[in-house]
Parts: C-alpha cells; structure tokens; sequence
C-alpha cells in the first residue's frame, strides 16, 4: 500500500522573500511564526535552534532576516520535517534538519547533535491549545501540532534550557491567557523576561504573548507596550504589516 500524495500549497512569507510549501490541510504556518522570528535576538555565527519547527517558517524567517547564522530546525513529524529540508533549499538557506521529539531526553538531543550547553538561541510555537477547552482536530497532525498537555510547556522550555549555553535566549509564542503557565515554567533557570502582549484589535484582549527569557539572567522582568494587529477602525497596522513583510524586528530582538 503506497502512501497518499500530500496536497501542498506554495505560500509567500516575508513580503515574498521566503516562499515555503507546506500542507494544505493541517497545521499550517502563519503570522505567529513570523512574529516569533521578528522577536528573536540572533547574530552572525550564533547557533540557533527552531524547536517544533514544521516546514521551517519560524526558523527560516530569522536566517533570512539575520545572515551567517547557523541553523538547526527540530521537527518530529518526518514528513513536515522533509519539507522543512526542502524549503531551506529552495531559498538556498543552510539548515541542519533534524527529526527529533522535543520531548525526547539529553542523549537523543546529544547524539542528534544538540548537546547541552551547545545553542546560542532557541525559538518555539509549541502546542498551546487546551484540549479541555478546544476541539481537538480530526486531523492527526493537526491536533498533534496545536493541542497541549499538562507537561508540554515544561518539557519544552526544560529542553531549550538543556541546549542553551549560560545567556543564551528563549524566544516562545504561547496564549495570552496561559500566561501564568509561562512565567512558572520559566521560573527554574531562566530570567531577565521580556514579554510583549498581541491583540488582534486594541479595544479586545492580547490573544497572544512573545516572550524573551535569558538563562542565567538575573534582570527585572520587562513588559513591552503592547503590539495591535489591527487599529482602532480594523485596518492592518502599518508597523506590524512592515514586520510581516520582513522590513524590520520586534523589540525582543534587539542585543
């Protein structure tokens, strides 16, 4: 029995510096994987780590935007993880693919290359649906990529801190409403946080939150102005649509 051919859809990021096939039924990468490549502090030569990655948005969008680093995207699914592959090819970026669980322990990460102590910086979209309060996907990846658990946050930022050298920086997207889920996981090992609340429209709620976290850091807590998808008329924000359109960063990207 042969495997059934995968629909695929060719879709432009960054105002079309990165153009990226990926599925066209499940999970799909959107503007949460652009915004999280916006806030993350990279330099030239930095080894930087997309946990979770899919087809490499996230992580592909930060080696577009800052040139010379060295890439490494973490994917479970081998399929979505061969188009990740793919993808960095067709947009003749260097990435290292790896089909690894996040969850795994030290020695899988380790023989996979990520030893401790080893990454400059680390991004993530983990899975941040509740399943108590969200319908679970028909859709196996699907589920898969958006539904968490009781554990997935700490096993996730428990991995990053493995592989992250002292100061180097965790850069995560998760649901403004867990973000007390967030500040306990990161409360062994990691400091200095910078937090940026999302709101799709000033009068409404964040619906999301980017958070910046040092390991090892030892600085106050920062909460930035809050960034608004949409004005107060419902229209694009311009600044935000520069972003999407890969024409500049967030502020939790700067040094």
């Amino acid at each position: 029995m042969t495997d059934p051919v995968l629909e695929l859809t060719e879709d432009a990021f960054l105002g079309g510096q990165l153009r990226l096939m990926q599925l066209k039924s499940g999970h799909r990468a959107g503007h949460d994987a652009v915004l999280l490549a916006a806030a993350t502090p990279a330099r030239s030569g930095d080894r930087v780590v997309d946990l979770g990655a899919g087809v490499g948005a996230a992580g592909l969008a930060v080696a577009r935007r800052v040139t010379g680093i060295d890439l490494v995207l973490v994917e479970i699914d081998a399929a979505l993880a061969g188009l990740a592959r793919a993808n960095a090819d067709a947009n003749a970026i260097h990435a290292d693919v790896i089909v690894l669980d996040v969850e795994a322990d030290a020695s899988a990460f380790a023989a996979a290359g990520l030893a401790p102590d080893s990454v400059d910086a680390v991004l993530m979209n983990p899975p941040f649906n509740d399943p108590a309060r969200h319908r679970v996907s028909p859709d196996t990846a699907r589920g898969t990529a958006h539904m968490a658990t009781a554990t997935t946050l700490s096993k996730w930022v428990h991995a990053a801190r493995r592989i992250l050298k002292s100061r180097g920086a965790l850069t995560l997207v998760w649901r403004a409403d867990g973000i007390a889920a967030v500040l306990s996981a990161l409360d062994h090992g990691f400091g200095s946080l910078q937090v940026l609340p999302v709101h799709g429209e000033p009068r409404a709620p964040a619906n999301r939150i980017l958070v910046r976290a040092t390991k090892g850091g030892r600085t106050p807590t920062q909460i930035h102005p809050a960034l608004m998808l949409n004005d107060e008329q419902g229209a694009p924000n311009k600044g935000v649509q520069e972003i999407l359109a890969g024409k500049g960063s967030l502020p939790l990207a700067s040094p």
